[in-house]
């Protein structure tokens, strides 16, 4: 299973005991005094958040981080500069959290740039929390500008997660949210703008927009305070009112943060130039991938493959060509029209090569993010080709599932196993409806 996949694993619940003992003292991470979460700290963090995270905030630091790794790590440190609790749920079910002492040997440090104690820490941390983790330690909320704020984490389904940057509320951008977001693997990199788009959450791992459990002290030891007693709780998002006469829930986000009427005509043209920008970036990506690719293997997960391959890149692209597609259809937008503006979009991909914005609308679902592949196959130019190397890599995925599931975890195994069937499925109606030639081996 790739490592994008593997990124994007389904979540599934867990049992986890949500507590730690605890004393202030001089070998934990640090301390916290009478310091505790508050409506107006949760302020303070998204003040802070909007100020000092850009992208190259990981980088100066010298941090490395995945999808999963960013909401903890802004949070962790946040929480260090100002001496307020935090809490993490591991992969075995612990909470660790600002009162550990398993990193006394290690010097601190006033200035949590400096103090090795809590980076090691951290990176212990960030290696022990995955997507997976993420429903313990937060709670949904009131999707609101109230409850939506800088810092504020997000995660889907798939278990992609990021955190909000900015919230716009003058119309200036296709969508009220900015997020940072990161990838797969972990490695100290550049953060990522993007405007929020994001699948309809599952309510029944509680994911879609959140905020972090605020940790208490109790009889001496640290627990969770229970999702409900937050000030921000709500299960609004998931809820079938929550999506109706809206184009997704992107959409539905967007008017609960900003209901201010925009005009379709002049919306549309933000949105297509906005995934204009992001497939022109993409250009040299691919024609440095192909070029370094096609004489030499760049097997997955090896340095070039990590550098040139595109996964997360085009599944945004998928996320927002999609909602391109629902925006047209609810506003009933002339399709000659729209379709005559994307026709005049051209897109050189090669010295030799050009595709139009409309020709990747038609074709988006069959960009390729290997870059071993041709410049043709990269840009959804050879279709069939692809569906074939689709259902190979579904395959694979769905032995894994069997293989690494199937007698630990046999709900998520089925669970996990009929999403991949679905998408065979899916892959052998487009096969059938592009006519494409020969048959199909199952």
């Amino acid at each position: 299973m790739s490592r994008f996949i593997l990124c994007l694993t389904i979540i599934f619940s867990f049992s986890v005991t949500t507590y730690a003992q605890t004393n202030e003292s001089s070998l934990q991470l640090w301390s916290v005094g009478d310091r505790q979460w508050s409506i107006e700290e949760e302020k303070k963090y998204a003040k802070w958040v909007e100020e000092n995270i850009d992208e190259d905030f990981f980088i100066r630091h010298k941090i490395p981080i995945d999808c999963a790794d960013l909401p903890y790590a802004v949070r962790w440190i946040y929480s260090r500069i100002f001496n307020l609790p935090a809490a993490a749920t591991t992969k075995d079910s612990r909470l660790i959290g600002h009162w550990s002492k398993e990193w006394s040997d290690l010097p601190t440090h006033k200035e949590w740039q400096k103090d090795l104690r809590f980076r090691r820490a951290l990176l212990h941390m960030l290696s022990e929390t995955t997507t997976r983790t993420l429903p313990f330690d937060t709670y949904p909320i009131k999707i609101d500008k109230e409850s939506v704020t800088p810092g504020t984490p997000f995660f889907i389904t798939e278990s992609h997660s990021g955190i909000i940057a900015q919230v716009i509320l003058d119309g200036s951008s296709i969508h009220p949210i900015q997020t940072w977001e990161s990838t797969y693997p972990a490695k100290i990199r550049k953060l990522n703008k993007r405007i929020f788009i994001a699948p309809r959450p599952e309510s029944t791992v509680k994911s879609g927009i959140v905020k972090f459990r605020w940790p208490i002290l109790q009889n001496g030891k640290w627990i969770y305070l229970p999702p409900k007693e937050h000030p921000f709780y709500s299960e609004q998002q998931y809820q079938s009112s929550f999506y109706e006469g809206y184009v997704d829930y992107s959409d539905a986000v967007a008017k609960r943060i900003d209901p201010s009427n925009y005009d379709p005509d002049e919306r549309i043209v933000k949105l297509i130039s906005h995934i204009t920008s992001y497939l022109k970036e993409r250009i040299p990506i691919v024609l440095e991938g192909y070029k370094r690719c096609r004489t030499k293997r760049c097997p997955e997960g090896s340095e070039l493959w990590e550098t040139y391959s595109t996964p997360g890149r085009d599944g945004f692209i998928v996320l927002m060509m999609d909602h391109l597609h629902e925006f047209i259809k609810l506003h009933n937008l002339d399709e000659a029209k729209v379709k005559e503006t994307m026709e005049s979009i051209i897109l050189p991909i090669s010295k030799d090569k050009s595709v139009s914005f409309y020709h990747i609308y038609q074709n988006y679902l069959w960009l390729s993010p290997n870059p071993e592949d041709s410049i043709e196959a990269r840009w959804g130019l050879n279709k069939c080709e692809m569906i074939i190397k689709q259902i190979a890599n579904t395959k694979k995925s769905i032995a894994f599932i069997e293989k690494t599931y199937r007698k630990r975890d046999p709900k998520y195994a089925d669970f996990s196993r009929h999403q991949q069937e679905e998408i065979l499925r899916r892959l052998r109606e487009e096969w059938e409806r592009s006519q494409c030639k020969g048959s199909l081996k199952f």
